[in-house]
């Protein structure tokens, strides 16, 4: 029975579920494909078959390379004996006859999950528990040499570069420094996304990106430059506190708690958002090198890693890992405290080491005379939220200052505050009591205000005609 045939009865064989999975994982057009002849020709094609290869890790390479050596259908504990072998240097991967007695289990488990996983991408073909490559996977990777790509005797025996250099405990604590001031101004940067989003949706443009004028707002509240704001917004979106609705970016639900947690409660969210998010392969790579430096080692591994792909799998490293360099979780390229807790999944750990880093939240303020309020650290996200109410945002950083003006006292009698909650306020935050001219302010403003009200023009009544005329 030729590959195509074969194929072709197995894909017929395959229900729906299964059937459209394989064609995603093998990144597959369906576009002038009328039957399953058609469709097992496709997955046949050489074109296709390298494309998939690249795509896959030394063991599994060399896995499927083992399988398509054997001359004969060959079973799971023979393909470990042969790859073991190999790895000894005591026998070529292919070798018909090599006693299976001593594979331990660990090996065996190994062996059979990256040969389930070839076949579910219908690289290799199952005959009961014995296993054959298509012609087309064999020619390709016998090919492999005469392009440069290891061949299949090199993948069973080759052994990985050295072991990635760990963090010295003097960069450590350099890291851990610098991640902590990346981690703060991330968050704080988030917050003023989230805050002016909720004062004010922003636009999506029909061909992506937001639209001009909501950028620059953004960029203006966030206090960085116009190209950095779709980073953060990206950011916000993986974590769930903001949401796209008919062409318009608004906070959601989540955002809206996120902003009453603490400093080191909203970084952990974060966090933990971009951890998930993580593809399994890269997760699984990340994390096996929570504790060492990345740059120019963590490159070198993916190229032995990915012998005929390490581009392209270093292109989907670097595209994760930058949310990464964003939040603290490394910097300069090396993991921090805090981010080797993600990378090992311990978020609860995550936030209690990066709260430790942070500088501490205060409750108390300065007011000033000239009616600003100066913050000499974070302020707890209550006071902030109250202060907000009342006062306009002048900068944000370690210490924060905020201006109180009549139009922010009204913004904030309109909400429902009154002179005497404002003042209570006030005087439970303040280090130097309340300023004459600001209890002058709320004064006069809480005088005026709804003296005058504006609503729609009713039309006269018969009592009021009859009075006119």
């Amino acid at each position: 029975m030729s590959n195509t045939l074969s194929l072709a009865t197995r894909l017929r064989s395959m229900d729906d579920a299964d059937l459209a999975a394989a064609v995603r994982s093998r990144g597959l057009s369906i576009t002038g494909i009328k039957d399953f002849f058609d469709l097992a020709e496709a997955f046949l094609d050489p074109a296709s078959v390298q494309q998939m290869l690249t795509r896959l890790e030394r063991d599994t390479l060399a896995v499927i390379g083992t399988i398509a050596e054997s001359e004969r259908p060959i079973g799971a504990a023979d393909v470990a004996a042969r790859l073991t072998a190999a790895g000894n240097g005591t026998a070529d991967p292919g070798t018909a006859d090599i006693d299976t007695a001593d594979i331990d289990t660990a090996t065996l488990e190994s062996v059979a999950s990256r040969i389930a996983f070839a076949v579910d991408l219908l690289i290799l073909e199952q005959e009961s528990d014995h296993y054959t490559a298509y012609d087309s996977v064999r020619d390709r990777l016998k090919a492999w040499p005469s392009i440069g790509l290891p061949s299949i005797a090199e993948l069973a025996a080759g052994s990985p570069p050295a072991a990635l250099e760990p963090v010295p405990d003097v960069d450590r604590r350099f890291i851990d420094r610098l991640a902590a001031e990346r981690a703060f101004a991330a968050t704080t940067a988030i917050t003023e996304l989230l805050t002016e989003l909720e004062r004010e949706p922003a636009r999506e443009l029909a061909r992506g990106g937001l639209a001009l004028p909501d950028g620059k707002r953004l960029s203006g509240a966030m206090a960085i430059e116009l190209d950095a704001v779709a980073e953060f917004l990206a950011v916000a979106d993986q974590s769930g506190l903001v949401a796209l609705d008919a062409a318009t970016w608004m906070i959601t639900d989540r955002g809206g708690s996120w902003l009453l947690e603490s400093t080191g409660e909203r970084w952990a969210s974060l966090a933990g958002a971009w951890f998930d998010q993580l593809p399994g392969d890269i997760r699984a790579l990340l994390s096996e090198r929570s504790t060492s430096l990345w740059g120019a080692g963590l490159r070198s591994y993916i190229d032995w890693l990915y012998p005929a792909g390490g581009g392209w799998m270093d292109e989907r490293a670097s595209a994760n890992t930058r949310h990464a360099e964003l939040l603290g979780i490394t910097a300069n390229q090396a993991p921090s405290t805090p981010g080797t807790f993600v990378l090992s999944g311990r978020i609860d750990a995550a936030e209690e080491t990066i709260s430790a880093l942070l500088p501490p939240e205060v409750e108390q303020v300065y007011l000033q005379h000239d009616l600003s309020v100066v913050a000499p650290g974070p302020l707890t996200p209550r006071v902030d939220a109250r202060l907000r109410s009342l006062a306009d945002v002048e900068s944000r950083a370690l210490a924060s200052s905020y201006r109180i003006s009549v139009s922010s006292v009204n913004r904030a009698m309109a909400a429902g505050e009154t002179a005497e909650s404002l003042l209570e306020f006030l005087s439970s935050v303040s280090l130097t009591g309340i300023p004459q001219p600001l209890a002058y302010l709320i004064a006069e403003v809480s005088q005026r205000y709804g003296l005058i009200r504006v609503g729609e023009q009713l039309e006269p009544g018969p009592e009021q005609l009859e009075f006119e005329a």
